[in-house]
């Protein structure tokens, strides 16, 4: 078998992997180790031998084999020795599910008791086995980097005795919450990386592959179903974001026919499932309002009244000054700029250090005739944008609007 393809099973089969060693182990780090060993025999003697039919569980074989090896020799394992033996003897029937061992490591990885650095870092490792070198690249730090703050992350869960387990019906709502946002915050920082690369596809692919898995296992929460159709319908306009020359399009100016229709038809589908639910909550509400970009066929046509009253309704159950600041440009597009410099006008404060309310705000000057004000803001923006690909794009409509 060639590298590609043991890699293909290792994207496949990491997560699970690890899920359950941690499952089995008790311990993080032995997981881990365990996995890497599994794999690394995988691409030695799959490349020889050809893969086995059931690779996932050639894997689990060999790491198990591995990790009790490693708890005889290993002086940090020593003592362990029988509890990591007794573990991985008892028959599979009694330790539960994989999905449930998957779903206890998305909880863990995502605990309140971790900053959310760490648990986006944590669960792009973990969760979906992604590099430590491509984690950094998303943060921005040296490789190096990355693998201490993970290190340092791993001491706090074992300090902490973070749990790795689902959540009682009590306790789930709060704790579903915080791993969400984890899968949209990985979602946000592959479509809008704070500098260098714009859109990192790979990312976008890995959050909606988490939202999908939290879907398969929590299906009676309608949130996760909202997620995912979140991330479907936006993602969708991932092939119209940058033109050749990798510049910024902006929404108005977006070639609707090259949005993915595929994406599209399956935000539709997960929103309607997560109605069906009767339980209304934000993500479904920010699903409706991109549901509503995706089914005009124009900018012109797009039905700002309904994601007006939808921002509207979002500020009710979540209030933040960007839901009110996303209102404000839905009421300036349709009532005219006066309405959304009104909405604005309170947030200046708040939102001072925010370039997109600064950008905002140029346009709609810009549209009431003040050029000069507007001028001042689309500079106040330029200056704190930090992605050089956005602030072409600024320095580009400041040059039509305002000059």
């Amino acid at each position: 078998m060639s590298e590609s393809g043991v890699a293909e099973i290792f994207g496949a089969q990491w997560p699970r992997l690890v899920a359950t060693l941690r499952a089995d182990l008790g311990d993080l780090d032995l997981a881990e180790d365990a996995a890497q060993h599994a794999f690394a025999a995988a691409t030695e003697r799959w490349h020889r031998d050809g893969a086995p039919d059931v690779p996932g569980a050639w894997l689990l074989t060999v790491a198990r084999r591995w990790a009790i090896d490693q708890a005889r020799r290993d002086v940090r394992w020593a003592q362990r020795e029988d509890a990591v033996r007794a573990a991985l003897e008892l028959p599979q029937r009694e330790r539960g599910s994989i999905s449930d061992d998957l779903l206890a490591m998305v909880f863990g990885c995502c605990h309140r008791a971790l900053d959310e650095p760490a648990r986006v870092a944590l669960t792009l490792r973990y969760v979906v086995g992604i590099p430590t070198a491509s984690i950094a690249r998303s943060f921005l730090v040296p490789e190096q980097t990355m693998a201490k703050r993970l290190v340092r992350a791993k001491k706090k869960i074992a300090a902490s005795r973070v749990p790795f387990e689902v959540p009682d019906r009590a306790h789930l709502a709060g704790s579903l919450y915080e791993v969400l946002k984890v899968v949209y915050v990985i979602y946000t920082q592959g479509h809008a990386a704070p500098s260098g690369e714009l859109v990192r596809g790979d990312l976008c692919d890995e959050a909606r592959w988490l939202a999908a898995t939290l879907c398969e296992m929590l299906p009676d929460e309608p949130e996760t179903w909202g997620l995912a159709a979140l991330l479907a319908y936006t993602d969708a306009r991932r092939p119209a974001r940058l033109d050749d020359a990798g510049d910024v399009v902006l929404l108005r100016d977006q070639d609707r026919s090259t949005w993915d229709a595929a994406s599209i038809a399956e935000g539709r589908r997960l929103l309607g499932r997560a109605l069906r639910l009767r339980r209304v909550g934000s993500y479904q509400l920010q699903a409706a309002i991109a549901g509503a970009h995706a089914s005009s066929p124009r900018f012109e046509d797009t039905d700002w009244s309904t994601i007006r009253r939808l921002y509207a309704v979002l500020g009710r159950i979540e209030p933040s000054a960007v839901v009110t600041l996303n209102e404000a440009v839905a009421a300036s597009l349709e009532e005219g700029p006066e309405a959304g410099l009104a909405l604005l006008a309170p947030l200046a404060t708040d939102l001072d250090g925010y370039h997109y309310f600064h950008l905002a705000r140029a346009d709609m000057l810009a549209a009431t005739g003040d050029r000069v004000a507007a001028r001042f803001a689309f500079d106040r923006a330029l200056a704190l944008c930090e992605n050089d690909t956005e602030r072409r794009a600024i320095a580009r409509v400041a040059a039509e609007k305002s000059a």
